[in-house]
């Protein structure tokens, strides 16, 4: 099956036209409005630096459903001892730039490029982009950055230069989307460490219909600092019955 090349107009193919893998395209922009479309379409951009823009759709999908992660109890006690002040929004810049930068296992490099923190970056100021900060002693400790349309969160990166930070972090915000109806994280590709915490694998079609209901939902657009209030209130809601292993920190997602 052949990998489409696009080209300056705002179109995918179907996306069960993916090859073995999940490569479904190559070419194009990151513009805002092709990016937009890509992410309601169940598509995302993944490269590395000195290729070419590569689109993805893959079979199984890795998600978490909010009602179903796991926290351990030492993550509880850090959470309900704050440790960490937990912001959204407030330096998106300084996230996604710790997130190009953070060394991961079994990876050189970054696929996170110049070009993408730029994408990204715009899409943060059209108030579709998100970060979510871990902070300690005025410090940033950790942190991730994503995407949202709709009523569903498509997670990108996170980063931690502190233990328990980017946990606290993605916590935090399962949490307090949760709150807010939000019924699907989308995490993309499998990593073990987010499967400790509860995400899973579901097949493409069971994914592109709930992201379909997602995206009948209005979406969250603007400064999440301001639209979410105080996460401090959505660690109270944390389940007692909850365990974990443990997440790999500075995996990215995919």
């Amino acid at each position: 099956m052949p990998v489409f090349m696009l080209d300056e107009r705002h179109i995918f193919p179907p996306v069960e036209l993916a090859i073995e893998g999940g490569i479904l395209a190559v070419g194009g922009d990151l513009s805002p409005g092709r990016l937009i479309l890509a992410y309601k379409s169940g598509i995302f951009p993944w490269y590395s630096d000195n290729e070419p823009i590569v689109w993805w759709s893959p079979d199984p999908r890795f998600v978490l459903f909010p009602d179903e992660l796991k926290v351990s109890r030492s993550m509880r006690q850090i959470l309900e001892r704050r440790v960490f002040e937990i912001t959204f929004d407030r330096d998106f810049q300084t996230v996604i730039r710790n997130c190009s930068t953070a060394k991961r296992r079994g990876q050189r490099g970054t696929w996170i490029t110049g070009e993408m923190r730029e994408a990204y970056t715009e899409l943060h100021r059209l108030g579709l982009a998100h970060s979510v900060e871990a902070w300690r002693d005025g410090k940033l400790a950790g942190g991730l950055y994503g995407v949202s349309l709709g009523n569903c969160f498509f997670g990108e990166s996170m980063f931690a230069r502190e233990s328990n930070a980017s946990k606290a972090a993605l916590i935090t915000l399962v949490r307090t989307l949760s709150g807010r109806g939000f019924p699907l994280i989308d995490s993309q590709v499998y990593t073990p460490h987010l499967e400790s915490m509860g995400a899973r694998e579901i097949p493409r079609a069971e994914y592109l219909r709930l992201l379909g209901d997602s995206m009948k939902a209005p979406t969250l657009q603007g400064d999440w600092g301001a639209l979410l209030g105080r996460p401090e209130e959505e660690r109270r809601n944390l389940p007692e019955h909850s365990s974990i292993a443990g997440i790999g920190e500075t995996d990215p997602a995919p």
